[in-house]
């Protein structure tokens, strides 16, 4: 008789074929086989890609670059990208990071400019126009409006004797073989180049201007690079009434409501001037418990603060914060005094992380 294999399901019993684990077996050789056909195709697609790119760093004329970062670095005006379809999304990239990088950008749109949005460009302006064909007719249509404002209107295309680089004032010829399409019909290869190229001219512009982190961070204020370089300890301090405070002469049993209450795990110990005198965190509280038992409910916070807390000035940045609280010991909270050592604030690590440090 033949034998059967048992397979359980879902608490139901299937009686199987004995060839059911064979079977099985040569289904997943044959994906297997599959995806490993298909992982080739991609890693030659890539490697295509690869030797698309190649073609254009060989072939680009680095004194034309040279001239049109210049030309962009003079500008007293606004510099405007413009572009159709998928050459339109890559003007709009290059155009968000020119403005984070310091230099005055807006994206044109062609349409929208043909029916008003043209009032926007003035004579000290320059209009970059991207086609890949260099014969996109809403931007034939747009150069002689651009040009009638008075602005200075560079084209931007993969085709040297096209109607873009003949009306324009200046071309930039990207050099492109072909698309990795199949067809050589989707802009997959010349958008690339596109970006590339427009990205890395506005880095040359970044470098131009000598931009400081400092001014890039003003750029990027809510970023993490940007709070790191312009968020400062008063703006995420705790103060007033929402500050754990107390006094040396308070007795222990008094405070301990006020510890827990407040949240921040410590009790800033200030004298009759609120100048810090000391801190008392919950961790020292358990320290405390075995030394002094049952007393400890008899002990003025003077006997058990620590009188040489870490503490940052008020003007100190944010991040100098989260720096000193990591120093080892790490601690989870810092007074923030002024010059006088009056209390002002205080910093919480939880507080910095809540603001994106």
């Amino acid at each position: 008789m033949m034998s059967m294999d048992v397979v359980p399901v879902a608490e139901k019993t299937i009686i199987t074929s004995p060839n059911f684990a064979a079977k099985r077996l040569g289904e997943y050789t044959r994906d297997k086989l599959e995806t490993n056909q298909g992982m080739l195709k991609l890693r030659q697609l890539f490697a295509e890609q690869k030797r698309y790119l190649d073609y254009f760093f060989d072939h680009i004329d680095y004194s034309q670059l040279q001239n049109f970062t210049q030309l962009l670095l003079e500008c007293k005006g606004v510099i405007f990208f413009s572009g159709i379809g998928k050459s339109g999304f890559i003007a709009q990239k290059i155009c968000q990071t020119l403005v984070s990088t310091g230099t005055k950008s807006v994206f044109l749109s062609p349409t929208n400019a043909l029916h008003g949005d043209i009032g926007i460009v003035g004579p000290k302006d320059i209009v970059v126009v991207f086609s890949k064909s260099g014969a996109t007719e809403e931007l034939l249509k747009l150069v002689p409006c651009v040009r009638a404002k008075g602005a200075y209107i560079v084209g931007v295309s993969s085709h040297n004797e096209s109607m873009v680089a003949e009306f324009c004032d200046m071309h930039v010829y990207l050099p492109l073989e072909r698309e990795l399409c199949p067809f050589d019909l989707a802009p997959v290869t010349s958008t690339a180049i596109q970006m590339l190229f427009g990205d890395t001219v506005a880095i040359a512009l970044m470098q131009a201007k000598n931009l400081t982190r400092e001014e890039y961070a003003m750029n990027h204020p809510a970023g993490r690079i940007g709070k790191r370089l312009t968020l400062r300890v008063q703006d995420v301090m705790k103060k007033g009434a929402d500050l754990p405070i107390c006094r040396e002469s308070d007795l222990m049993i008094e405070q301990l409501v006020e510890l827990s209450a407040r949240g921040c795990g410590c009790l800033l110990v200030v004298d009759s001037a609120k100048r810090l005198v000391g801190t008392f965190t919950d961790g020292d509280l358990r320290r405390s418990l075995h030394p002094f038992a049952e007393t400890i409910f008899k002990v003025t916070v003077r006997e058990l603060c620590n009188r040489s807390p870490r503490t940052i000035l008020v003007d100190a940045m944010a991040s100098e914060a989260m720096t000193r609280m990591e120093q080892q010991p790490v601690v989870e909270f810092l007074p923030i005094v002024n010059h006088a050592n009056i209390l002002v604030g205080l910093v919480t690590l939880r507080g910095l992380v809540a603001a994106g440090l």
